[in-house]
């Protein structure tokens, strides 16, 4: 090295910013979140666009938990599509019977129910004469201009028009999920197969494992809600019983097929119990009936539901009962339904993956400790 050389020049000093570090990362928190938050709600409208699609793949999916163990052993004795498709028909052939049985139930009973029903009608004229000093002309009067305000509406085409649209659309989405159940059955492994391989060959072990927990949990939560449903059917049908309200057993037929729809399902089977208490024995049965239903109803969605589901689907009582608010504000009825099983599915694939990355961690920590030659640190 010559005398003339040039000696190193010293490294610039890091620029300090004027923003302070916990502002920094505050923002930086705050953008991320909100990627997160434009992606979510883009993927929410994108989902309600195609409802008429995922609510059915929804429905077959939860039907598929629950069916899948009566799948399993039927593969046992005959070949799989053959099972797949038993189950499928098995499941048709049961709600069929369920509601026909509670169609020959009502029907064995018109004729009494509607002289009930006069008798309730004319109960209910007297009361809202005596209370609110209508007369008969007056009541007449009201009626007939309720009547015409009715026909004379210009949204009654309209609205018929949508009523038909959406029963084509629910007819539709049966037969959907009816398909997507058979395949789910008969083929689901070599489908989720499928989808993990549309993922990066590095990611695919994570996907996996990760979609098995999400499968468990989702099981545990259809038979949890089956558990539900069963102790509503029973408690409200033992309450129309006690009080010789007509059609118990198909009040609790309705009750449990209707508890798997949210919200919009307690409160048309209650509705149906207590209508029936007040054509039969008057305003003091339905009003206890009423309570009985409340009381059902309560005692399940704040008790029973948020335990037993919480339990079964390892989230707190707390986080189910938000869940099922958020869903329900979101998305109505379909977010409800989904709020608690994705709930439980987010956490247990959250917890997985989490573990995942804990014991990817100490892995590489023993392989570089074993290269230098010593021992590694406790985690």
């Amino acid at each position: 090295m010559t005398d003339n050389a040039i000696p190193p020049r010293p490294a610039d000093p890091a620029p300090t910013s004027p923003v302070p570090p916990a502002v920094r990362a505050a923002s930086e928190w705050s953008l991320r979140l909100l990627v997160i938050g434009v992606g979510l709600y883009v993927a929410t409208l994108l989902l309600r666009e195609f409802s008429q699609i995922v609510v059915p793949l929804l429905v077959a999916l939860l039907l598929a938990a629950m069916l899948v163990p009566i799948s399993r052993r039927l593969k046992r004795v005959m070949p799989v599509g053959l099972a797949a498709g038993s189950t499928v028909v098995g499941v048709i052939v049961l709600v069929s019977a369920l509601f026909t049985l509670i169609g020959q139930q009502f029907s064995s009973g018109f004729s009494e129910l509607t002289a009930q029903l006069a008798v309730g009608l004319e109960q209910i004229r007297d009361w809202v004469r005596t209370t609110f000093s209508i007369s008969d002309s007056e009541f007449d009067t009201y009626f007939e201009s309720f009547r015409d305000s009715v026909s004379s509406s210009g949204n009654l085409g309209k609205t018929a028009a949508d009523v038909g649209l959406t029963a084509t659309h629910f007819i539709a989405g049966i037969f959907i999920a009816l398909f997507a159940l058979f395949f789910f059955l008969y083929d689901g492994p070599r489908i989720w197969s499928w989808l993990v391989r549309l993922f990066p060959r590095v990611a695919r072990s994570r996907v996996d494992s990760s979609g098995r927990i999400a499968w468990d949990q989702l099981s545990a939560f259809v038979r949890a809600t089956i558990i539900v449903a069963l102790v509503d059917a029973v408690g409200i049908a033992l309450g129309a019983t006690i009080l010789q309200v007509p059609f118990a057993f198909a009040i609790g037929v309705l009750v449990f097929l209707f508890a798997f729809i949210p919200i919009v399902g307690a409160l048309l089977s209650g509705a149906v119990a207590v209508i029936l208490a007040l054509v039969a024995h008057g305003f003091g049965v339905a009003l206890i009936m009423l309570a009985v239903v409340i009381g059902v109803q309560q005692l399940e969605s704040h008790v029973l539901q948020p335990l037993l589901l919480g339990h079964a689907v390892s989230v707190h009582p707390l986080a189910v009962i938000l869940a099922i608010a958020a869903g329900s504000t979101v998305a109505g009825i379909v977010g409800a339904l989904a709020a608690v099983p994705l709930a439980a599915v987010v956490n247990a694939v959250g917890k997985h993956l989490l573990l995942k990355e804990s014991e990817a961690e100490l892995e590489e920590e023993l392989e570089e400790s074993a290269e230098e030659g010593s021992a590694p640190a406790k985690p």
